[in-house]
């Protein structure tokens, strides 16, 4: 907030939640996943964070053969991310998740994350306006 932001990002967060729609296996997979295990691909087409797995792995293949944005579009055809996300096919799926999923270590009940961020919220603040001339 002292930087100007109004607000935060937390969709990563929440898939990894009790009452996410996404697949177990899904979920499991994120809080699973470590830094470098997420990629930015795609980017002809629509630029996606995905957990490297068999499908990504067949994307980068395409990429080193010089692929077109028609044989991208072809290789990822229609409905992978629901078969990733939420099928929980974590070989063929599209994966997407952003890269913070590194640094999420559990399966959480929302209200608990909400809290979580509040209350790291009101202690950052705290912690800003007495060492700071900053009063947010």
């Amino acid at each position: 907030m002292v930087l100007g932001a109004d607000g935060v990002q937390m969709g990563s967060r929440f898939v990894a939640s009790e009452e996410s729609s996404a697949h177990i296996d899904f979920k499991n997979e994120v809080v699973k996943s470590q830094e470098g295990d997420t990629m930015l691909t795609l980017k002809e087409i629509t630029p996606v964070r995905l957990i490297k797995n068999d499908f990504y792995a067949r994307i980068e293949v395409k990429y080193n053969e010089g692929a077109s944005i028609d044989e991208l579009k072809t290789l990822l055809g229609r409905g992978r991310a629901k078969k990733g996300m939420f099928e929980g096919d974590l070989k063929e799926g599209e994966l997407e998740i952003g890269q913070v999923s590194g640094t999420l270590n559990d399966i959480k009940p929302a209200g608990e994350i909400v809290q979580s961020v509040m209350q790291e919220f009101y202690l950052a603040k705290e912690e800003i306006n007495q060492n700071n001339r900053f009063n947010i």
